[in-house]
């Protein structure tokens, strides 16, 4: 399996539909089985969520300090 490839497949679709962007955010795991169709080894999962929030930016700071006061990014 090629996992950038997956990482890549994954951000595109976040990053085009709002929904799933905050479906990804509450529950990483279901979204990206959800987007893959498939069910992954938790070590092939969590690599595939720790390079999509790396691209998307998603454990930034600016992340953190809007949820702190229930705003959104």
């Amino acid at each position: 399996m090629d996992i950038k490839a997956k990482i890549d497949e994954v951000v595109n679709k976040v990053q085009s539909d709002p929904t799933l962007m905050d479906k990804f955010k509450s529950d990483p795991v279901k979204a990206v089985e959800g987007i893959l169709g498939i069910d992954l080894p938790d070590d092939v999962i969590n690599n595939i969520i720790t390079g999509v929030k790396a691209k998307i930016g998603v454990n930034n700071i600016a992340d953190a300090i809007g949820g702190l006061f229930g705003g959104k990014k």
